[in-house]
């Protein structure tokens, strides 16, 4: 597989990643031996960079890569996330953010036990915690890097604003926000603010949590615990107007002789050096389908016929439930 620079912090990775969420959590029940299969796979195809996060379960998503990656971990690059607080006693566990520097460093210790490593390569603050100034949570932050428990810095979903405060204290390395053809919100403030203070981006959710894949169809139901079976964007009601983009995604796929969700996922690459795409999956087919995109070049011809399809469509629903649209930053001052 390709090698990509995420930003000047000198953090490189497989031009394509795995997000491992789909694993543990949001998608229905999980075979736990074909995930670790899974994961297996994904080191002998060339993947090198995984995603996780202790609310992934909570906790069992960690547990999962650290047994699965063990016996390569200097192969990989394990990026993980902090900045809930958590009771697993309760459903739904999440019961609020917490990025207090106290609370930082458990979440630390915890992940490097649960990764069965000495070090995380890369510690995203999972959203921004309005309690907490940002500046405290890098200061701690800088502070794990310098016990050699932690290599990057990153945020996730984090505002414009936010992102440069972070960086005057530890310079951030990479920001995470969901980004595909049907969510462009960070092309407004966020990817021009990371162009200028050379951080690399982390795109989740490249195939629009499996609907531009072209397997999510008008009379689709979602399994119990299922996320998109609560998700605005795949509503019945919304699902009548979203699906028209992804039946002229499939035409110009088909065009092309290659899947949807190979185009997604090169379309995103072709946006910028610095960008790399984690599309999750669970399964040999779809993880060589996927990374398989990393090689597709995209013509200039290719993307101005798909930015205008884009740009013409007017995507029905949030992107998340009202409750995880609140915890959202929104400093989106350049």
């Amino acid at each position: 597989m390709l090698k990509r620079k995420l930003g000047t912090s000198g953090l490189e990775v497989s031009n394509v990643g795995l997000g491992c969420m789909g694993m543990s959590r949001s998608y229905g029940a999980a075979d736990r031996n074909e995930c670790l299969a899974t994961l297996r796979e994904a080191v002998d195809t060339g993947v090198t960079f995984f995603d996780t996060a202790e609310v992934y379960g909570p906790f069992d998503n960690e547990e999962l890569l650290g047994e699965a990656l063990e016996g390569v971990r200097g192969k990989v690059v394990i990026a993980t996330k902090f900045g809930f607080r958590i009771d697993p006693t309760r459903k739904p566990s999440v019961t609020g953010l917490d990025s207090r520097p106290e609370h930082i460093r458990e979440v630390c210790d915890a992940a490097l036990k649960r990764l069965r490593t000495d070090v995380i390569d890369l510690f995203y603050q999972h959203r921004v915690d309005p309690a907490v100034p940002i500046e405290d949570v890098a200061g701690t932050v800088s502070g794990l890097i310098a016990e050699g428990k932690v290599r990057y810095f990153g945020l996730s979903e984090a505002g414009a604003d936010t992102i440069r405060r972070a960086h005057a204290v530890q310079p951030v390395s990479v920001v995470q926000s969901e980004y595909s053809l049907w969510e462009r919100d960070p092309e407004a403030a966020i990817l021009p603010t990371l162009e200028e203070l050379g951080i690399g981006f982390v795109a989740y959710s490249p195939l629009g949590r499996g609907f531009l894949t072209g397997a999510v169809n008008l009379d689709t139901t979602f399994e119990q615990g299922d996320a998109r079976a609560v998700n605005p964007r795949f509503s019945a009601e919304h699902r009548k107007q979203n699906i028209a983009l992804v039946e002229s995604v499939s035409a110009i796929a088909a065009e092309r002789g290659v899947t949807p969700s190979q185009l997604a996922i090169a379309w995103v690459l072709a946006q910028k050096p610095w960008i790399v795409p984690i599309p999750g999956t669970r399964r040999s087919a779809r993880l060589h389908e996927n990374t398989a995109a990393g090689q597709i070049q995209l013509t200039p011809q290719e993307l101005a016929k798909i930015r205008a399809l884009i740009e013409s469509f007017v995507i029905a629903g949030d992107r998340y439930a009202p409750s995880a649209m609140a915890m959202l930053d929104r400093s989106k001052a350049a």
